[in-house]
């Protein structure tokens, strides 16, 4: 039970802490606004995260238990998916960091949120891949171990990394943003090819 959390919470970091839209607000909220806004932000960003993650794991799940012949495919596009989206991170070069103004209402930073991590469209089509593809690899009764996990890790970072932005506030730079693009990167190739496994394990049975 535990190594099934775990995986879900070490992929769930991989998959969250590369630097996009949503991991760029947080940052910037904290580099800007005060200790409320920005734990404010971390919270309501941890909300939407969670939610999407368990549309994308159980929507996609629920089509795969219907869809049988479903399981074979997905496991294959997430493993060849999650190592691309790896290699890219390891590729990739850090992400701008701008100023954020702060002076806006809690619905408009409700909105905003909202917008970073719903209305994106390849966080949808990531998730989808990669959740779907680990929900067909996972025996049933360990399913909400893993899922568990992989929430978790929405928590721990998002408040985890504004922390850690207030305190050092004048030491972030695009440098640190590429090194932790490079370690996720590394991360995600691994369970990539660990997808790949369990597609092969299919035709072995």
């Amino acid at each position: 039970m535990f190594n099934y959390y775990f995986q879900g919470l070490l992929l769930g970091l991989a998959y969250v802490a590369p630097i996009g839209m949503q991991n760029l607000y947080v940052i910037n909220t904290a580099l800007s606004g005060s200790k409320i806004r920005a734990y404010q932000v971390a919270f309501i960003c941890t909300f939407f995260d969670i939610i999407l993650a368990l549309s994308c794991f159980f929507g996609m799940g629920l089509l795969i238990k219907n869809i049988p012949v479903l399981k074979g495919i997905i496991l294959l596009a997430g493993s060849i998916f999650v190592i691309y989206i790896g290699i890219s991170l390891v590729r990739s070069s850090a992400d701008k960091i701008e100023e954020v103004s702060i002076n806006k209402s809690i619905y408009e930073v409700i909105a905003k949120c909202f917008a970073v991590t719903w209305l994106n469209p390849q966080a949808l089509i990531d998730g989808s891949l990669l959740l779907g593809s680990y929900h067909a690899s996972i025996p049933d009764q360990l399913l909400l171990y893993f899922v568990l996990g992989f929430c978790s890790a929405s928590c721990i970072w998002f408040f985890t990394i504004t922390t850690i932005i207030l305190k050092l506030q004048d030491k972030i730079n695009q440098k640190a943003v590429k090194m932790i693009n490079i370690i996720c990167g590394f991360v995600l190739m691994f369970f990539g090819v660990k997808l790949g496994y369990s597609f092969i394990e299919i035709f072995m049975k």
